[in-house]
């Protein structure tokens, strides 16, 4: 029986490739406090938690959590099944909500879209990331407690323990797998934070918008692009799930030792 509706929110400082993304400031506001408003508009999230490391690098991510009411866990830095794992199993998630720090854009109503999609498929993983047709950055996955503690039990590859959900969508004969699709493939578009030419791209959205409409939708950045298109070109350079192939080539070094 399903329980309470958990998203948990994985944010840390340690990026390598923009080291403290979440905590940059856009319009003064910490980038992860701007994605946490957004979130909190979801009408189907029972509950928001920030999941981050139990490193002292991470110290002031949660300090800064605490300032926002936001409920926090800390948990294993590289091991980020685990540390959902434990997570949902404080917090009595069921259905967990899987988001990421790095995706200021989040869309509440395409949360809420696809977490409706999970219950209406009665499935054990629903997501808009098996088959893309949204931008890079509005990604949003919804799984039962039972696959996630599965997975836990049993995954050992690298790419599995970095990325919490990489065990059950490997797997669609032991887990229903449900892909949403938006009605237009809009998945060339990219969102996301992961390089600094996605944080001069979000910036230049949220200068466009926020001031007038904090709860801009998803409709109102497309129709910004349309008015200005030379946005996408800050960021249009970079490769989307970079940080997944790297854990996969780590797959294929760690069975060859195996």
């Amino acid at each position: 029986m399903n329980g309470t509706t958990v998203g948990i929110l994985q944010a840390r400082v340690s990026s390598s490739r923009l080291p403290g993304k979440v905590l940059k400031p856009i319009l003064g506001i910490p980038m992860l406090a701007l994605q946490i408003e957004r979130v909190r508009r979801c009408r189907s999230i029972d509950l928001l938690v920030v999941a981050t490391s139990d490193r002292l690098e991470d110290d002031p991510l949660a300090d800064f959590c605490r300032s926002l009411n936001v409920a926090l866990f800390r948990g294993s830095l590289e091991n980020t099944l685990d540390r959902f794992y434990q997570a949902a199993r404080q917090f009595g998630a069921d259905p967990v909500v899987r988001l990421t720090g790095d995706c200021p854009l989040a869309d509440p109503e395409i949360i809420d879209e696809v977490i409706r999609f999970y219950f209406e498929n009665a499935c054990d993983y629903a997501s808009n990331t098996l088959e893309p047709t949204l931008p890079d950055g509005l990604d949003v996955e919804v799984f039962s407690f039972s696959a996630l503690e599965r997975a836990w039990n049993e995954a050992y590859l690298p790419s599995h323990l970095e990325h919490a959900t990489q065990f059950i969508v490997t797997q669609p004969v032991r887990f229903r797998l449900a892909s949403y699709r938006y009605g237009r493939n809009l998945s060339g578009l990219r969102w996301t934070v992961d390089e600094p030419g996605d944080l001069e791209f979000v910036r230049a959205v949220y200068e466009a918008l926020y001031p007038t409409r904090p709860d801009f939708s998803m409709g109102d950045v497309l129709a910004l692009l349309e008015r200005r298109p030379e946005l996408k070109d800050m960021n249009r350079h970079l490769e989307r799930n970079e940080g997944l192939k790297k854990s996969l080539e780590q797959d294929e070094r760690f069975q060859k030792k195996a």
